[in-house]
Formats: structure tokens, sequence, C-alpha cells
């Protein structure tokens, strides 16, 4: 069967240009929250613990969502699929957008993270509708746009939050998203499905997702309002038990989310340790910034609003976005334990000097940018050395299992981030001490120096293989 099924020239400009305007408004609905998140948790009056679970219902669906998404698009079709995961997340930035209260704004945040599976799907309509050399052109201008969007949604999340409401951060993206679809599905030429034995892996998926987020909310209560030791120990009993029963039907399954058999392949289970312990690193201190520069002028932070915010985070979101497209580069060049080591080094450094230096917006500003790039030069250095160090069928397998782990460690830094910050609360007023900043950038400083034990290990047990 050929693969063009469809013309180039019938699918013409218009609907490939509706990809990349689909691509920057996700892009900036995904980022608008990072910039708002204090005006968020004192508009709802949550903690910042609670406030993280904003961010990270998000980042928990995207992890569940990326293994599944090409495989829904090679069985019934890329536009079909798309289609219809676009309604969700139009249906979750609607919900957001109405928001009364953090459970609905929760629930929102949980359906648009299925956003994240919309990329290899918008990647199988391009490459299925547009000849080789075009078709590149086309997933370049998509990824282009996507980071373009992070960009536009760390700069406008302010202007629209403080001008109108936080509701309209969430609901311009959306439209944006209503209208683009429906161009995508009126013009974009159907793709035919591939019709494959293999089931979709929903158990696993269910698993997956329900034990990351009963870990994030059990993290939340231990260390926010607290729970006495039977109610601590009864939920890591069920995150247990949810982490057993999913590594059980991984097992089992004809054609797993995440082939657990991977997993014993050095070069795939160092890169995954190695990725955990930098984005966990990583995402503590993306948390943690946003929440310094909000905090009072009267005592230790800057005072400052959502524009003021986003305006100091987007050299970082310019960062990470060189970062992300080097990393590959930088290790061919300079050897992947060279890259690992300094990214360890410059994250480690940096996090435990703004222990103590903290005083200056640019000494924060100069931070984001080093541990955004040390963390992105670095991970996707480690992806790059995975996708390269399987057979070629496999390749699908283990960076999917890379990807879900670099977000789950994302989340999990700025859950840990949000947990420190509430433990360190000051009593009478309920606001996070300078102490606790201090403490929880101390401490993803000392979670990045990780790395370098972790690196020394694999590398002897590389080289004993």
């Amino acid at each position: 069967m050929s693969e063009a099924v469809v013309s180039p020239a019938r699918t013409g400009r218009l609907p490939i240009g509706a990809l990349g305007i689909l691509a920057l408004a996700l892009g900036t609905l995904q980022s608008v929250v990072e910039p708002a998140l204090p005006q968020l948790q004192r508009e709802l009056g949550v903690s910042p613990a609670e406030g993280a679970l904003v961010g990270n219902a998000l980042l928990i669906t995207g992890a569940v969502v990326t293994p599944i998404a090409g495989k829904l698009g090679d069985r019934y079709g890329g536009k079909r699929v798309l289609v219809r995961l676009m309604a969700v997340v139009s249906a979750g930035g609607l919900l957001a957008a109405l928001a009364p209260n953090l459970p609905v704004l929760l629930l929102g945040q949980i359906l648009q993270g299925v956003m994240v599976g919309t990329l290899p799907l918008s990647f199988i309509l391009v490459r299925k509708h547009l000849p080789a050399r075009a078709s590149r052109m086309a997933i370049g201008l998509v990824m282009a746009l996507f980071t373009g969007g992070g960009m536009v949604g760390t700069l406008v999340a302010g202007p629209l939050a403080e001008g109108m409401s936080w509701h309209w951060m969430f609901a311009l993206p959306t439209i944006v998203i209503i209208v683009s679809t429906s161009v995508v599905a009126r013009l974009m030429p159907h793709d035919p499905p591939v019709r494959s034995g293999d089931r979709i892996d929903w158990p696993g998926a269910m698993l997956l997702s329900g034990a990351l987020l009963v870990f994030m909310l059990g993290l939340v209560r231990v260390t926010g309002a607290g729970l006495s030791p039977l109610a601590a120990g009864a939920v890591a009993a069920v995150v247990a038990a949810l982490a057993a029963g999913w590594v059980a039907v991984e097992r089992r399954a004809a054609a797993p989310m995440v082939d657990l058999r991977m997993l014993a392949k050095p070069a795939v289970w160092h890169s995954c340790v190695l990725t955990l312990v930098i984005t966990t690193s990583f995402g503590s201190v993306g948390f943690l910034l946003p929440q310094l520069f909000a905090a009072s002028a009267d005592g230790y932070g800057f005072g400052l609003g959502t524009t003021d915010i986003g305006l100091l985070l987007l050299p970082g979101a310019v960062a990470g976005a060189v970062s992300d497209s080097v990393g590959g580069i930088v290790a061919r060049r300079c050897g992947l334990r060279a890259v690992l080591v300094g990214g360890a080094v410059v994250t480690a450094v940096t996090a435990i000097a703004l222990a103590a230096l903290h005083d200056a917006a640019w000494q924060l500003v100069v931070a984001k940018v080093l541990t955004t790039i040390a963390a992105g030069v670095a991970s996707t250095a480690l992806l790059t050395r995975t996708a390269t160090a399987v057979e070629t069928g496999d390749t699908g397998i283990a960076t999917s299992l890379l990807v879900v782990t670099r977000v789950i460690g994302v989340a999990l830094g700025v859950q840990i981030g949000g947990a420190i910050l509430d433990a360190g609360s000051d009593p009478a007023t309920g606001l996070p001490t300078e102490s606790a900043f201090a403490t929880g950038f101390a401490a993803a400083g000392l979670v990045a120096a990780l790395s370098l034990p972790i690196v020394r290990i694999t590398r002897n047990q590389g080289a004993q293989a």
C-alpha cells in the first residue's frame, strides 16, 4: 500500500497552516499557568503545594497519553484521533476558563493534558499528506510553533490575568484551538488507518495515572494539612498497590503502554534514572522562582505581578527552546558523560547558590536560564542516546519511556517544591518563610548533585557489560 494515499497538492497550505496555528495555541495554553500560578493561589485561596497540582495535573495526563496517542493515530487515522483529542482539550480549556474553585480548575487541567499527544498525531498527518522534503519542513514548523507558543503563553498570561481576569488566559487560547481544529477537520484529507491486532493498553494507562495522582495528592496532604501516620501509610499502600498492578498489567499485556523489558537494557534504564533526577531538580527550581518573584517585597521577595513575572521568565523559555534543539549535537561533540556531568554541576551550583543569593531579580533570571539550559541539553542528549542505542523498531517504545520519565520528574520536582514551601510556612500568616525557599533551593541542588555518582556508577556498569 502506498504511504501517500492523498496527493500533496490536494492537502494545500491552509490545513498545514491550521496545524501550525493549533500547535501555537496549544503551546500557549500549556504555558500560561507558570507565571500566573502565584496569582491563582491568591485568588483561589490555596497553598503552594495545592497550587503545584494545577500544573502537574496537565503533566500527569500528558505522561499517560504520550505513549498511546501514536498507536491510536495509526489504528484509527491521525485526523480522526486528533480532532477527538482536541475536543477533550477544548472542553478542558473552557472548564478552566469558567472554574470557580481549585477542583474544577484541576479537572480542566487534567482534560487539557491530552494535548501532549497531539504532536505525534500532527506528524502522522504531515508525513502522509506531504512529500518527504516538505514533510520535514512542516514537522519543523509545527515543533517551532509549539515551542513559540510556550513563549507567547509566558508573555500574555500576565496582561490577560491582570487586565481582564485569569479566566481569559485559558479562554482565548481555547477559542483559537476550536477554530483551528475546525479548519483541520474540514480541509485536511482523511488518512487511512493501519489495521493492527494489538489492543490499546487501557488498564495500564488507568493504573499509571491513578498511581501518579494518588502520589501527588498524598504528598500535598502529608506536607500541607498533615496526615496521621496511619493515613500516610494508607496512602503509601494505595500508591504501591496501583504501581504493582501497573507493572503486572504491563508484563502481561500484548501491546503494553510501556514495554518494561526495555528497562533491562542498560542504555534505557541508565537514561531513565538520570532523566528522573535531572528533571526533578529542574522542576523544583522552576516552581520556586515564580513564587519568590511574587512574595511580598516587604520581606525577602519582590512583590511582582503576573505580567512582570512572565517577562522575567521569558529568557528561560527562550533558553529552553534552544537547549532542547541542540542537546543531541552537544553530546556528539563533547561526549554524553561530559554533558551530564556539566549539567549536574551547573544545576547543583546554581540551585545551592540561590539558597543564599536571591535578593536581586537578575540573580533569579540568570538561575532560570542556567538550569533550563543544563536540564534541556542533558535530558535531550539522553533521549538522543537512547534512540540510537536500541533497535530501530524499538525507538518509539524507548523514547516514549524517556518522555514519560521526563514528565514525571518535572511533576515530582514541582510538587516537592510546593511541599517544602507549605512545610516552612509561617504559622501566623500562612505564607512561606525565606528559610523555606532556601531549603527548597538547597534540596534541588542536592538532587542535581545525585547525578554525579549515578553517572559514575552507570558508566562503570556499562564498561563491565
